[in-house]
């Protein structure tokens, strides 16, 4: 569609990572394999919770979900950079760019979300053991979710919305191997100080307030296990805390340096490295983080296989 002398874009290019075909061919089978197993790992675990009673409890609840939004999370992202790199053109179209971004919003904020809920499910059971049937009943479970799932949405309706709604004229070359924010901004011929300012205040809402309920939260629990007279008692105690604290630290550690660094320190390269682990190897860790780590998710594993 033409607009005077401006050409409305319809598709993008994904530059993706090289143009060097050897490496392309070995960046295909790293992605293939990192993919294939967190599809595994990820429906293992979804499973493994659905059908053990052992692991009917909040904790187990919760990373059903996280397991979910992995696995939704990778799919969004994996089989279209695997398409692009067995395709001649590397081409997304401008609608198939919105969904992708839509979904990986949601997901990316959903997962911050479900650990900030994993965190206070945490500090409720060390800290307020003889209340946590209660305060973590299977109803404030599936509300809290919910409640995730719906924030998530919210944001990412804001975040594409604010994103696509300027024009895109050309040039229609993506350098990353998908569509984010900020090679998309560099794009736009319409800049708009307020939008930039709704990404920010968005991004920063939600993950300010994530981090203070797992820093408050861990605060306290640091504070109860202290209290433990026993080292037996103090290791356990900490032990059910120790695969969420890696999780949320793989997860934070990367956003924080993909989106907080100074922008002049920045490279498309490093850009690109830091969005596969965020995008497809924290997925692939994260089940095998909880199963290889719980004694529990062991036992069923075994009960199972048996």
């Amino acid at each position: 569609m033409v607009k005077g002398n401006l050409t409305e874009v319809t598709e993008f290019i994904l530059l993706g990572f090289t143009d060097n075909h050897h490496i392309q061919i070995l960046l295909f089978v790293m992605i293939l394999g990192i993919y294939t197993v967190s599809l595994v790992a990820n429906l293992g675990m979804i499973t493994l919770i659905s059908i053990e009673s052992r692991l009917h409890t909040p904790m187990y609840f919760f990373l059903h979900n996280l397991s979910f939004v992995d696995l939704t999370y990778s799919t969004v992202i994996a089989p279209k950079t695997l398409m692009n790199f067995l395709a001649a053109r590397k081409v997304i179209s401008f609608t198939g760019c919105i969904a992708q971004f839509l979904f990986h919003s949601i997901c990316i904020n959903t997962e911050v979300l479900i650990l900030a809920v994993m965190a206070y499910d945490r500090f409720i059971a060390i800290c307020r053991p003889l209340l946590y049937t209660l305060l973590m009943s299977r109803k404030v479970c599936f509300h809290l979710v919910i409640g995730s799932y719906s924030c998530a949405c919210a944001c990412a309706i804001v975040h594409t919305g604010s994103l696509f709604s300027v024009s895109f004229c050309g040039p229609n070359v993506i350098n990353h191997f998908f569509c984010d924010i900020p090679p998309l901004q560099k794009l736009s011929c319409s800049h708009s100080h307020f939008r930039g300012m709704v990404h920010f205040v968005f991004a920063a809402v939600a993950a300010l307030s994530t981090v203070l309920i797992i820093f408050v939260s861990y605060l306290c629990i640091i504070f109860a296990i202290l209290q433990i007279r026993s080292a037996k008692g103090r290791h356990n105690a900490f032990s059910t805390c120790a695969s969420h604290l890696t999780t949320v630290s793989m997860l934070y550690g990367t956003l924080f340096f993909m989106y907080v660094r100074p922008t002049t320190s920045k490279s498309a390269d490093q850009d690109k490295l830091l969005a596969v682990f965020y995008t497809l190897v924290i997925p692939m860790l994260n089940p095998l983080i909880y199963s290889l780590r719980n004694k529990v998710v062991k036992d069923a594993l075994k009960k199972i296989l048996h």
